[in-house]
């Protein structure tokens, strides 16, 4: 693959996360995608040439990670250089979203990819052993060039997370609308769990156009959350989770 097409798709993937967007065809006939049965996972593959890859690609995510096959290998540890950053909040017809407007990033090894925005999944699109959490957040970060690396952190049923409480008391409940309320931060770190190891594997966008050649770590250790926050989320956003794929060979490691 050359570095231009590489570099396209990962502008494309870019773009596809950071604006809210109505994909179009050529007649102007909206096509919207979903998770029900009308334009569900099943069907994006063939909604529009540009979601072609849902269907065909062969580094798709998300996966059932299976622990007795991870690779044991000596990884770069993940540096996170997280703080605080100002709740813009959304609700974009399909997740809630937090965007984030602070220097926040994420460095494996030499490569440092900034963070753009985080955004949640009910129950959780990754599964560990044939088993989903309640929740999973995906935190989506990007290089200079567009490539993009996605942390997934599994969340449980436990005690009340301060951080989630914050956006969860300004969470938009209708499509399409979003709240910056005044002096509320989000206090990044508070959403990490102890231990930054992780399954580290080569995947795609787990959306429309599900764009390969992302770097996907899922963190081993989850948080929590209250069954209430939990409840909270699913009481807005309903099932949004795409169905596991096919390894097709690709090595899990960890």
């Amino acid at each position: 693959m050359s570095v231009t097409l590489e570099r396209s798709r990962g502008q494309l993937a870019l773009l596809t996360l950071l604006v809210a967007t109505t994909v179009t065809s050529c007649d102007s006939t909206p096509k919207h995608w979903g998770y029900g049965i009308e334009g569900g996972p099943e069907q994006w593959g063939s909604m529009e040439p540009a979601f072609a890859l849902c269907s065909t690609g062969l580094s798709q995510s998300p996966i059932d990670i299976i622990t007795a096959q991870v690779d044991d290998i000596d990884l770069e540890a993940l540096r996170f250089a997280y703080g605080g950053t100002p709740l813009d909040i959304e609700n974009n017809g399909h997740t809630i979203q937090v965007n984030v407007s602070s220097d926040a990033t994420l460095s494996i090894g030499e490569s440092r990819f900034k963070l753009a925005q985080f955004h949640f999944h009910g129950p959780s699109e990754h599964k560990i052993d044939g088993i989903h959490a309640p929740l999973e957040m995906h935190l989506v970060h990007h290089d200079d060039a567009g490539l993009l690396a996605v942390v997934g952190v599994l969340i449980e049923a436990g005690d009340a997370n301060p951080e989630l409480a914050k956006a969860w008391t300004h969470m938009p409940t209708e499509a399409g609308t979003s709240q910056t309320p005044a002096g509320v931060k989000i206090d990044l770190p508070g959403l990490l769990p102890g231990s930054t190891e992780g399954y580290h594997y080569q995947g795609s966008l787990t959306t429309p156009p599900c764009t390969e050649g992302v770097r996907w770590v899922v963190l081993m250790e989850p948080i929590q959350a209250s069954p209430a926050q939990i409840d909270a989320f699913g009481a807005v956003v309903p099932p949004n989770n795409r169905p596991t794929q096919m390894l097709n060979g690709r090595t899990v490691t960890r």
